[in-house]
Protein backbone atom coordinates (compact mmCIF):
# COMPACT_ATOMS: atom_id res chain seq x y z
CA UNK A 1 0.00 0.00 0.00
CA UNK A 2 1.76 3.58 -0.70
CA UNK A 3 2.26 5.99 1.76
CA UNK A 4 -0.17 9.04 2.60
CA UNK A 5 1.39 11.78 4.87
CA UNK A 6 5.23 13.31 4.72
CA UNK A 7 7.89 11.03 3.11
CA UNK A 8 10.43 12.88 4.84
CA UNK A 9 10.15 14.40 8.09
CA UNK A 10 8.34 18.00 8.68
CA UNK A 11 11.83 19.83 10.23
CA UNK A 12 13.95 18.47 6.96
CA UNK A 13 11.59 19.85 4.51
CA UNK A 14 11.49 23.28 6.32
CA UNK A 15 15.01 23.15 6.06
CA UNK A 16 15.17 21.96 2.42
CA UNK A 17 13.04 24.80 1.20
CA UNK A 18 14.84 27.65 3.64
CA UNK A 19 18.07 26.65 1.43
CA UNK A 20 16.35 27.13 -1.63
CA UNK A 21 15.18 30.23 -0.66
CA UNK A 22 18.54 31.94 0.63
CA UNK A 23 20.40 30.25 -2.47
CA UNK A 24 17.72 31.32 -4.67
CA UNK A 25 18.57 35.35 -3.10
CA UNK A 26 21.55 34.98 -3.38
CA UNK A 27 21.76 33.89 -7.38
CA UNK A 28 19.35 36.70 -8.01
CA UNK A 29 21.77 39.47 -6.22
CA UNK A 30 24.70 38.03 -8.33
CA UNK A 31 22.19 38.54 -11.36
CA UNK A 32 21.82 41.92 -10.39
CA UNK A 33 25.04 42.77 -9.57
CA UNK A 34 25.62 41.33 -13.45
CA UNK A 35 23.30 43.51 -14.01
CA UNK A 36 24.33 46.68 -12.96
CA UNK A 37 27.25 46.24 -14.57
CA UNK A 38 25.59 45.13 -17.32
CA UNK A 39 23.68 48.76 -17.32
CA UNK A 40 27.28 50.27 -16.92
CA UNK A 41 28.52 48.83 -19.95
CA UNK A 42 25.57 49.89 -22.21
CA UNK A 43 25.01 53.45 -20.63
CA UNK A 44 29.03 54.08 -21.05
CA UNK A 45 28.00 58.15 -20.67
CA UNK A 46 26.29 57.79 -17.77
CA UNK A 47 28.49 56.65 -14.83
CA UNK A 48 26.82 54.60 -12.67
CA UNK A 49 28.77 53.71 -9.62
CA UNK A 50 31.05 56.34 -9.84
CA UNK A 51 28.11 59.13 -9.30
CA UNK A 52 25.91 57.75 -7.26
CA UNK A 53 28.85 57.37 -4.60
CA UNK A 54 28.60 61.46 -4.90
CA UNK A 55 25.77 61.95 -2.91
CA UNK A 56 24.77 60.46 0.46
CA UNK A 57 20.95 60.92 -0.94
CA UNK A 58 21.97 59.07 -3.93
CA UNK A 59 23.50 55.90 -2.48
CA UNK A 60 20.29 55.62 -0.02
CA UNK A 61 18.09 55.98 -2.81
CA UNK A 62 19.94 52.87 -4.43
CA UNK A 63 20.08 50.91 -1.11
CA UNK A 64 16.64 51.80 -0.18
CA UNK A 65 16.17 49.88 -4.11
CA UNK A 66 18.14 47.15 -3.54
CA UNK A 67 16.05 46.29 -0.70
CA UNK A 68 12.96 46.26 -2.68
CA UNK A 69 14.69 43.61 -5.05
CA UNK A 70 15.87 41.90 -2.37
CA UNK A 71 11.87 41.83 -0.78
CA UNK A 72 10.55 41.25 -4.00
CA UNK A 73 12.87 37.84 -4.94
CA UNK A 74 12.30 36.92 -1.22
CA UNK A 75 8.71 36.88 -1.85
CA UNK A 76 9.49 35.05 -5.00
CA UNK A 77 11.11 32.48 -3.84
CA UNK A 78 8.85 31.97 -0.28
CA UNK A 79 5.80 32.45 -2.01
CA UNK A 80 6.76 29.54 -5.07
CA UNK A 81 4.45 27.03 -5.52
CA UNK A 82 6.51 23.96 -5.13
CA UNK A 83 6.23 20.11 -3.77
CA UNK A 84 8.66 17.87 -2.53
CA UNK A 85 8.03 14.98 -5.22
CA UNK A 86 11.45 14.57 -6.17
CA UNK A 87 14.76 13.61 -4.63
CA UNK A 88 15.77 16.04 -2.38
CA UNK A 89 18.97 17.73 -4.02
CA UNK A 90 16.59 17.78 -7.32
CA UNK A 91 14.45 19.85 -5.05
CA UNK A 92 17.05 22.71 -4.59
CA UNK A 93 18.47 22.18 -7.70
CA UNK A 94 15.22 22.66 -9.89
CA UNK A 95 16.71 22.98 -13.46
CA UNK A 96 13.31 24.71 -14.80
CA UNK A 97 13.73 27.66 -12.16
CA UNK A 98 16.95 28.29 -12.84
CA UNK A 99 16.68 28.15 -16.61
CA UNK A 100 13.71 30.84 -16.00
CA UNK A 101 15.58 32.92 -13.95
CA UNK A 102 18.33 32.74 -16.51
CA UNK A 103 15.98 33.46 -19.22
CA UNK A 104 14.15 36.39 -17.29
CA UNK A 105 17.73 37.73 -16.02
CA UNK A 106 18.39 38.07 -20.35
CA UNK A 107 15.11 38.70 -21.69
CA UNK A 108 14.90 41.85 -18.89
CA UNK A 109 18.37 43.42 -19.57
CA UNK A 110 17.71 43.52 -23.65
CA UNK A 111 13.91 44.72 -23.20
CA UNK A 112 14.93 47.01 -20.42
CA UNK A 113 17.83 48.71 -22.29
CA UNK A 114 15.51 48.33 -25.96
CA UNK A 115 12.95 50.26 -24.19
CA UNK A 116 15.30 52.87 -22.66
CA UNK A 117 16.67 53.76 -26.55
CA UNK A 118 12.87 53.60 -28.11
CA UNK A 119 11.78 56.09 -25.61
CA UNK A 120 14.72 57.95 -25.82
CA UNK A 121 14.36 58.29 -29.11
CA UNK A 122 10.65 59.59 -28.78
CA UNK A 123 11.10 61.78 -26.80
CA UNK A 124 14.29 63.83 -28.25
CA UNK A 125 13.46 67.15 -26.06
CA UNK A 126 14.38 65.15 -23.07
CA UNK A 127 18.12 64.23 -23.05
CA UNK A 128 18.15 60.93 -20.61
CA UNK A 129 22.16 61.32 -20.68
CA UNK A 130 21.61 64.52 -18.75
CA UNK A 131 20.34 62.60 -15.78
CA UNK A 132 24.06 62.21 -15.43
CA UNK A 133 24.74 65.86 -13.93
CA UNK A 134 23.18 64.25 -11.18
CA UNK A 135 24.22 61.72 -8.74
CA UNK A 136 21.06 61.64 -7.03
CA UNK A 137 19.72 61.57 -10.47
CA UNK A 138 21.62 58.93 -11.38
CA UNK A 139 20.58 56.81 -8.06
CA UNK A 140 17.20 57.13 -8.78
CA UNK A 141 17.54 55.70 -12.24
CA UNK A 142 19.79 52.73 -11.13
CA UNK A 143 17.21 52.19 -8.14
CA UNK A 144 13.96 52.13 -10.65
CA UNK A 145 15.89 49.34 -12.42
CA UNK A 146 16.51 47.46 -9.20
CA UNK A 147 12.93 47.55 -9.06
CA UNK A 148 12.17 46.79 -12.58
CA UNK A 149 14.52 43.66 -12.55
CA UNK A 150 13.13 42.29 -8.87
CA UNK A 151 9.83 42.47 -10.31
CA UNK A 152 10.87 40.04 -13.30
CA UNK A 153 12.23 37.85 -11.46
CA UNK A 154 9.41 37.69 -8.78
CA UNK A 155 7.41 36.96 -11.73
CA UNK A 156 9.97 34.25 -12.87
CA UNK A 157 9.92 32.85 -9.01
CA UNK A 158 5.99 32.63 -9.09
CA UNK A 159 4.92 31.66 -12.58
CA UNK A 160 2.60 28.59 -13.48
CA UNK A 161 5.81 27.29 -14.98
Amino acid sequence: MSELGLVAPFWVIVLVWLAKVVLLAFVSTLLAWFGVLTLDALTPHIHERQRIGESPVAVGIFVASFFIFMGLVIHGAISALTAVTAPIIWYIFDFRIWGLLAISFLVSLLVGVAVFYIFDRLTPKISFLSINRSPVAVGIFVGGYLVFFGLVLHAALTGPL
